[in-house]
């Protein structure tokens, strides 16, 4: 049997919400690798939608849903992905992702191919950072791939294991080819969504202690510098080759404000600000991101709602995030419990 004989359907599974920033570059090299790409769009109005029905390989469909859940949008990819007959390769990206280029001289990639129904392939998550010279791995790879065996998957509301992993399943670990995220080449798109992230928590998981929210998601504001490595030429020059040009993102102009920024001031005028003043919002004049906005808003309404001390404890967060785990700042979160923290 040939190694094209063999081959499985390939498909891209992505959601999709205002991406418009980056979906072309996405959309043009999942097509390299990719026979099928189903995006699931989240009512985009960036023109999210119009770039990707310039696709062939795109079927586009619908989240209707008003709400943030990644387990129902990976059910509903998954459900489209198997609406395709025969053996289904799915891989799992994001729309600020791509396959490192030297995927096709892997042999990684066509040994994949013979793997068993039921099989998840882990690969190395590269996060590049500005300047596009150094990145961030975490130290253990992550499932991105799925040989279909039309599994069930549950998923969680946020930061969910994005396809099925059966009990027992065949782990294939990759080495060669790793998958690129550029979330961090855009800082101030990035602390937006992380912002969001927070205050999305406060309000769906009121029990989560302050503390652990800021920490989780300040994580790439002090990197371990293990985890640092520098960015190797092969995983973008068959990109460039291309003419898919993703060190661009770089030099294009940043946005006045995010689809993020929005909901978090529509969750500000909803839930009041004081809901919020132990989460850490509050680098932003939301007042001014809402008239950039064309939204008026009392004076005074979306102002800093923190004390002295909660602005203390913030600063103390940050200046102590690259020491976390010291005994010294585990005791002082410790006492900070009895504060509300």
């Amino acid at each position: 049997m040939t190694a094209d004989s063999q081959k499985p359907t390939i498909i891209c599974l992505t959601p999709v919400r205002n991406e418009a920033w980056i979906l072309e570059r996405f959309l043009a090299s999942a097509s390299l690798w990719a026979d099928h790409i189903v995006l699931a769009d989240q009512c985009s109005d960036d023109g999210s939608r119009e770039i990707a029905l310039r696709f062939p390989k795109v079927t586009l469909i619908d989240n209707n849903s008003p709400q943030y859940d990644e387990g129902a949008r990976q059910r509903l990819l998954l459900n489209e992905a198997r609406k395709i007959p025969g053996r289904r390769l799915l891989f799992a990206l994001d729309a600020d992702e791509a396959l490192t280029a030297n995927w096709p001289q892997s042999d990684e990639w066509v040994d994949a191919w013979g793997a068993p129904e039921g099989a998840a392939i882990f690969m190395d998550w590269a996060n590049i950072y500005p300047g596009f010279e150094q990145c961030w791995i975490p130290p253990y790879p992550i499932p991105y791939g799925f040989m279909d065996d039309g599994a069930e998957h549950d998923g969680e509301r946020i930061h969910s294991t994005r396809l099925p992993q059966p009990q027992g399943c065949q782990r294939i670990i990759w080495k060669a080819t790793k998958l690129l995220h550029f979330q961090y080449i855009n800082w101030e798109r990035m602390k937006s969504k992380q912002r969001w992230y927070q205050a999305w928590e406060r309000l769906n998981f009121p029990s989560k202690r302050p503390i652990t929210i800021y920490r989780q998601y300040h994580h790439m504001d002090a990197r371990d510098p293990r985890e640092m490595h520098p960015v190797q030429k092969e995983w973008l020059e068959g990109y460039e080759r291309q003419g898919i040009d993703w060190k661009a993102l770089q030099e294009e102009s940043k946005a006045p404000y995010y689809w993020w920024d929005e909901e978090i001031v529509t969750m500000l005028l909803e839930h009041g600000t004081r809901k919020f003043r132990k989460i850490d919002l509050w680098d932003v004049d939301w007042e001014e991101k809402a008239r950039a906005m064309g939204r008026e808003v009392a004076p005074g309404l979306l102002a800093d709602p923190r004390s002295a001390f909660e602005k203390r404890v913030h600063r103390w967060l940050a200046a102590t995030q690259g020491r976390r785990n010291d005994r010294k700042v585990r005791l002082v979160q410790r006492a900070l419990r009895l504060f509300g923290w």
